[in-house]
């Protein structure tokens, strides 16, 4: 037998690491949107969401030989600007 509670608080923590996520789509024009998960969590979620997303980039930049966070290195990958690119 689901453990309703249980699933709940799953579904809750998965939107969560989505919305924390540095990975966002993009539309026809390749504007950046709010990822899909941010919608479905409420404001104590989106809150978690927020501070779990400072702690991620910050072990990013702390892995990265160049100090870069993911959504640094893609932000300069895309504009060109990348230390890789040179």
């Amino acid at each position: 037998m689901s453990n309703v509670a249980g699933d709940d608080e799953r579904d809750r923590d998965g939107l969560i690491e989505q919305a924390a996520g540095a990975h966002r789509f993009r539309d026809g024009h390749g504007r950046v949107l709010t990822h899909p998960a941010w919608a479905d969590l409420d404001e104590a979620g989106r809150v978690e969401a927020f501070e779990r997303a400072l702690i991620v980039r910050r072990v990013e930049r702390a892995l990265d030989p160049n100090g870069l966070s993911a959504t640094a290195q893609i932000v300069l990958a895309r504009i060109g600007a990348a230390p890789w690119h040179s």
